[in-house]
């Protein structure tokens, strides 16, 4: 059969006669198997290290729900976002049924399995909790839970053994079956990996609606946002019915969004890291605002999925590493556009998240205390901080429009960055611009070298979205995608169910070429 057949042609490129036509949904399971081996055999930056070793053990697809919970049968949260290894973290649950199954899975590649079982199921006493009401005058829901599981992570010379990766508790009612997840981040701060991985579990709180309120009005009861939101509470459901076998993960594997497929972005990005074989540890945005020295220990740091909201100490760290010679890839879109700032509660440092958006020279405790000393930690759009040049200034692109669905173009096709793809200038990569897609505003490094300049018009006129590369002075490299959707280019995880096949081997190798060059 010939490529074009399956959904690509000659040159790599999806095509759009065969993506229209229904056989793009083909790419994934046929094309795509061959053209990631090929990528670890012939990039000279991999050896074997933890994570490949990690991936040639057991797999299961066991991590599945298949009964999700969308009626809050059952749900749970962690007392933390990450935990190191030999550390201690504690799952709360709550369930109307007597008794519930806890089992712990590492998510990873595993031969396509996509999860390797960590805990055999564990039987439990349930509780139906308490629900907490939301604060009157800053709407934060705060469960305070009972009986928790206590995961006691060991933390041996092997590397492999709970090895750092994005890990998922499954809870299982014992009656209805009913299941849901609760999402944590395993560190392993010892190791100096080639690359840190972070997953922006900030921004998956900030959307998060259970018990009434998130940081947004459209998803807020009473129409009226939250000014702070906590970790300690699970997850709501996705309202879209068919992204509901992610209910508990945040948007790990589905995402929240009304307007746009239910697949999420950080699962994808994930798996093609692990499928490939990176040398990979991983952490929370917590963590990054959190230890000013996390990512100095490695050579690039990548950020993957939604990663919307920043705290003036996570930009500072991001900036101290990048001005440290650390690479930085931007394989999203939308990243540090509101800020945020933290706050401890009674159960630890940075559980609540405060964001006073629009409001906050109204309303922000910190803008009517009289002390311009702190007003640099002022809630609301980063690019209005007085303190701090728009995000573009470190990312390179900054948000311009949602949503968006679209092709990216390639603008120079002869910049090393797509070297090796076949690709020439004005060629397309099938529906990888959007949900939200980012565009240089005028504030990037000179010397920025715009590498896909993609037209768009969603009802706001016709527009641009870009992809970006700079080098900083301290030698580091700074890729931005300008868009959200390019880790489905990927990994096929979610399509046809949640989206369309999108895998594209451009895509693959462009990624590869990035992050070659972060591990040189």
């Amino acid at each position: 059969m010939s490529p074009f057949v399956f959904g690509i042609n000659s040159r790599g490129i999806l095509s759009k006669r065969a993506f229209l036509a229904g056989g793009a949904g083909l790419v994934g399971s046929v094309l795509i198997e061959p053209l990631l081996a090929e990528a670890a055999v012939k990039n000279a930056s991999i050896v074997d290290n933890p994570i490949r070793i990690e991936n040639r053990k057991r797999g299961t697809n066991d991590w599945e729900i298949t009964n999700p919970a969308q009626n809050r049968e059952i749900e749970g949260y962690a007392s933390l976002t990450s935990v190191a290894r030999g550390g201690r973290i504690h799952f709360f649950v709550s369930t109307r049924e007597p008794r519930y199954t806890i089992e712990i899975f590492r998510m990873g590649w595993y031969g396509g399995a996509g999860g390797r079982r960590m805990t055999a199921p564990e039987m439990r006493t349930g509780h139906r909790q308490v629900m907490p009401k939301p604060d009157e005058s800053t709407g934060v829901v705060e469960c305070e839970w009972i009986d928790p599981f206590v995961l006691n992570v060991p933390d041996t010379r092997d590397p492999t053994e709970w090895a750092s990766g994005i890990y998922l508790a499954k809870l299982t009612s014992e009656v209805e079956k009913k299941q849901s997840y609760i999402i944590f981040v395993i560190r392993d701060d010892t190791r100096a990996s080639g690359l840190i991985v972070q997953s922006s579990v900030t921004t998956f709180q900030a959307y998060n609606n259970w018990g009434g309120k998130s940081l947004y009005n459209w998803n807020s009861k009473g129409e009226r946002a939250a000014k702070k939101v906590s970790f300690n509470r699970p997850y709501a459901a996705s309202p879209n019915p068919i992204a509901a076998r992610g209910v508990g993960a945040g948007e790990f594997l589905t995402n929240v969004q009304r307007t746009i497929p239910a697949a999420s972005w950080e699962y994808n990005m994930v798996r093609f890291l692990e499928r490939v074989g990176y040398d990979v540890v991983y952490c929370s945005d917590v963590d990054t605002h959190l230890n000013s020295s996390l990512l100095l220990g490695h050579k690039g740091c990548i950020f993957m999925g939604h990663d919307e909201y920043w705290s003036w100490e996570r930009r500072e760290n991001v900036e101290r590493a990048r001005n440290a010679g650390i690479h930085l890839g931007f394989f999203t879109a939308n990243a540090c556009y509101w800020q945020i700032r933290y706050e401890a509660d009674r159960t630890g440092p940075s559980r609540s998240i405060v964001c006073y958006k629009h409001e906050a020279l109204r309303e922000d405790p910190l803008a009517l205390d009289g002390n311009d000393s702190n007003d640099h930690l002022l809630t609301n759009l980063w690019r209005k901080n007085s303190r701090k040049p728009p995000e573009d200034a470190l990312v390179g692109v900054m948000y311009i429009a949602n949503p968006v669905y679209g092709d990216i173009i390639v603008r120079d096709a002869n910049h090393w960055v797509c070297g090796g793809t076949g690709l020439h200038a004005g060629d397309r990569l099938q529906g990888l611009l959007g949900y939200e897609v980012d565009c240089m505003q005028g504030h990037a490094p000179l010397g920025t070298s715009l590498i896909a300049h993609s037209p768009f018009d969603n009802g706001g006129g016709l527009r641009y979205s870009d992809m970006t590369i700079y080098q900083a002075p301290s030698g580091a490299f700074v890729f931005a995608t300008g868009s959200m959707q390019w880790a489905w280019g990927l990994d096929d995880y979610g399509a046809p169910r949640l989206r369309p096949s999108l895998s594209s081997r451009p895509a693959i190798q462009m990624t590869r070429n990035v992050l070659a060059r972060f591990l040189a």
